[in-house]
């Protein structure tokens, strides 16, 4: 009997990555791209919301922009590291 090849790696269309951002942020748009990147090789859900279209949203993040979330939990604020982010995206951080 031959041993059964490898599964292809599980996508994660499940899990809910958002941005919180507004227009003419130089680091939300360098944070929005890489994540664009890593969206499409690892097929995760990617929702952007700009705060300045929402006073709540303006009220809390109002000077925190980026800040990017994973199913609803904070994984980074202002600066982000890709390779961080993967390690928490697979629930390792």
């Amino acid at each position: 009997m031959q041993p059964r090849p490898e599964p292809p790696p599980a996508r994660r269309e499940s899990i809910s990555v958002t941005i919180y951002s507004r227009d003419g942020c130089h680091l939300c748009e360098e944070v929005r791209a890489q994540l664009e990147t890593l969206r499409r090789e690892h097929g995760f859900v990617l929702i952007e919301l700009d705060i300045d279209a929402d006073a709540a949203l303006k009220k809390s993040y109002d000077h925190e922009v980026p800040v990017v979330m994973i199913d609803g939990r904070e994984a980074f604020r202002h600066r982000w590291s890709p390779r961080l982010f993967l390690q928490q995206l697979r629930g390792e951080g």
